[in-house]
């Protein structure tokens, strides 16, 4: 006898009447799945949580609000008992056993006739695991394969078509920290080729790739040596067009200060498939990481994030320093440590008072990171006596004087 008798099998739900009778935490876990292969799902429960209540409002779910009764099965093609009386959801799944539907029993899974698998996704698949009762040992194991197909370890099996152009996929490593890139991002390094790379880039996450993978380096080190943008984006098309998947891998999210849309533009004009792969931003990460919140109930309505790539006053600037010194909520300065004096100099003559708490987070999410505390008037001499230094995040309004 195997430890898990179960018949592991794949159900289309799509169009189909599903009954979930309870409304509570784990009706709450279980509906998003259902929901999402496209399940007509009717919930039967006096009451239900707020997320639930959420789901009903949307249209996603039916919710009849009363206890179960016999006969509600009737119609259906599988029920979940997921109730905190036993003797409900035994109740549940004995009618579903007269009626010959599927029924899962949530407080005691051996009792029902069928079993929900701890699953996930990845790239396609859609992995589940079952062991004979244990549910944690089922998640453990769940996870594990995830990790794996995420970092490569283990292969996904998928066969690109003959006639496809791996093309290229934008993706945004986040703030530093290799943990903080997303899922989607992580999948799809591992396929790459080539990594055309930036300097603030995830760079743990380069050892992790297979020796074969070409890895160029695109850095661009603020007010030094810098790849032009025309040279990158040809590099990427000219490895694309060799028939290599391309990642061009930038910290951040691409299209915040990154030049992502520049790229995407250039590997469209040239005929190369693109995939835009959104990170999570510094601009908000990194001060989050340094327990500075870029907006507080009752503190900030507004956030405006400025690129300090050129000063205030510059031909080129876009920016109205005016406008931003009479804000009142929170401006998150990007690449602003070489002109912070000018940039609160800016602020200080629009009016925003020299008292205004401003953060400075240096090397975010990183081992090396270094906040430094301040006011808008003290700020640039601070930063300078400190030897603050690129990259850094710097947050100006009363959210940098929160203290936790």
């Amino acid at each position: 006898m195997p430890d898990d008798p179960h018949y592991l099998s794949g159900l289309d739900l799509s169009g189909r009447r599903v009954v979930m009778v309870g409304g509570g935490t784990v009706a709450q876990r279980r509906l998003p799945r259902l929901v999402g292969a496209g399940a007509l799902v009717e919930v039967i429960s006096p009451e239900t949580t707020p997320s639930v209540s959420g789901m009903v409002d949307s249209g996603e779910i039916v919710w009849h609000r009363r206890e179960y009764a016999d006969g509600d099965l009737e119609g259906a093609w599988y029920a979940l008992a997921c109730t905190d009386d036993a003797e409900v959801n035994a109740a549940v799944c004995a009618e579903g056993e007269r009626a010959r539907v599927f029924c899962v029993r949530a407080d005691s899974g051996t009792d029902g006739s069928a079993v929900t698998p701890a699953s996930g996704r990845h790239g396609g698949l859609l992995v589940g695991v079952l062991s004979g009762g244990e549910p944690l040992r089922s998640a453990a194991v769940r996870d594990s394969i995830l990790d794996g197909l995420r970092a490569g370890v283990v292969e996904d099996g998928r066969v690109p078509k003959v006639d496809e152009l791996p093309g290229v996929a934008l993706v945004g490593g986040g703030p530093g920290d290799p943990e903080l890139i997303t899922v989607r991002g992580r999948r799809l390094l591992a396929r790459a080729d080539v990594v055309v790379v930036d300097r603030l880039a995830p760079r743990e996450l380069l050892d992790e790739l297979a020796p074969e993978v070409e890895i160029v380096d695109a850095a661009k080190i603020p007010y030094g040596r810098a790849a032009s943008q025309e040279v990158i984006n040809a590099t990427i098309i000219e490895h694309a067009k060799a028939g290599k998947f391309v990642v061009r891998l930038k910290g951040g999210d691409p299209y915040l200060f990154g030049r992502g849309f520049e790229e995407f533009l250039a590997c469209v004009e040239a005929g190369v498939p693109v995939t835009m792969v959104p990170g999570i931003t510094s601009a908000f990460a990194v001060p989050a990481v340094a327990d500075v919140p870029v907006t507080h109930r009752g503190v900030a309505h507004e956030v405006v994030v400025v690129s300090g790539h050129v000063a205030p006053g510059h031909e080129k600037s876009l920016v109205d320093w005016p406008a931003l010194g009479r804000l009142r909520g929170t401006i998150v300065l990007m690449m602003g440590v070489e002109r912070l004096e000018e940039f609160a100099a800016a602020l200080l003559d629009g009016g925003r008072p020299g008292d205004t708490p401003v953060a400075i987070i240096e090397d975010g999410t990183m081992r090396t990171e270094r906040v430094l505390r301040s006011t808008l008037d003290s700020v640039a001499a601070e930063a300078k006596a400190a030897a603050v230094r690129p990259p850094a995040v710097i947050v100006i309004g009363p959210v940098a004087g929160l203290a936790g």
